[in-house]
């Protein structure tokens, strides 16, 4: 039975027909023979052709394995390219410039940001004009902070450095925080990493995340999370920054504009 049910569904679906037909040619073949029913030159003909059927059938599958076997490689390929450190990390994020442009919800979080500001003022002001809101988060430039961001720089004695870079962020920020959707927050510790999250609460945000170094030449490295493709990391650093947020202070007119030092 389980013959019969096999041979009705191939049948149905149209699958390995060419088995059957080979099949069923060699026997109608075998018994026109054994009947003398044809000329010897009949059946001769017909077991030739039932042969190159039965070859036909077996390069099928060959073909088939090939394919396979190149599809096989091919995907090993993308996995090792996407495995590899040059496959998420990158110490380039120019591709998020335009981005910054065109995105309602901007957050920045980092030791000082004196560089990435900079590099962002003009898209800030445009943004923030538009109607898009801006949250920012960098160390507390008093009190023991910059004395540990020296420390894990390796510049135990220069602390006054990171003070100067957080100080600089915050006048280049100065002209822009009296807009309502700009908001700045000073941290009481160092954050273990650096973002910045465009719409991270959308399908298509993305979130990039610096790795901190200790005072290494050039851009720290770091990788960029798509909301709609990894979206569980998304929410879990959109939870690391209101975390942040929570614990850090407001900025105060104290620190917009800091007594003139001797």
């Amino acid at each position: 039975m389980r013959l019969l049910e096999r041979l009705r569904a191939d049948l149905s679906t149209g699958k390995n027909l060419e088995i059957y037909l080979t099949a069923c040619i060699a026997l109608v073949v075998g018994v026109l023979g054994v009947f003398d029913r044809v000329e010897p030159k009949v059946v001769g003909a017909a077991t030739l052709a039932t042969l190159a059927l039965v070859a036909v059938n077996a390069l099928g599958p060959r073909h088939q394995v090939a394919a396979l076997e190149r599809q096989v490689a091919e995907l090993n390929r993308l996995l090792e390219s996407k495995l590899a450190g040059d496959g998420f990390l990158s110490s380039d994020n120019k591709d998020l410039k335009e981005r910054v442009l065109r995105a309602n919800d901007i957050r920045f979080a980092g030791v000082t940001l004196s560089r990435t500001i900079r590099a962002y003022v003009d898209d800030l002001q445009r943004s923030l004009e538009r109607g898009a809101t801006v949250k920012i988060l960098v160390i507390d430039p008093t009190g023991t902070v910059p004395e540990e961001a020296a420390r894990r720089s390796t510049i135990p004695d220069q602390p006054d450095v990171f003070e100067h870079r957080v100080r600089s962020t915050l006048y280049v920020l100065r002209d822009m925080h009296t807009k309502e959707r700009l908001e700045v927050r000073l941290l009481p510790f160092l954050p273990a990493f650096g973002m910045l999250m465009l719409d991270a609460g959308d399908d298509d945000g993305v979130i990039h995340v610096e790795l901190g170094t200790h005072r290494s030449p050039g851009r720290d490295p770091g990788f960029t999370l798509n909301g709609r493709r990894d979206h569980h990391w998304c929410r879990h650093f959109r939870a690391e920054f209101d975390r942040l947020w929570e614990v850090a202070r407001e900025v105060t007119d104290a620190d917009w504009y800091p007594a003139q030092r001797n």
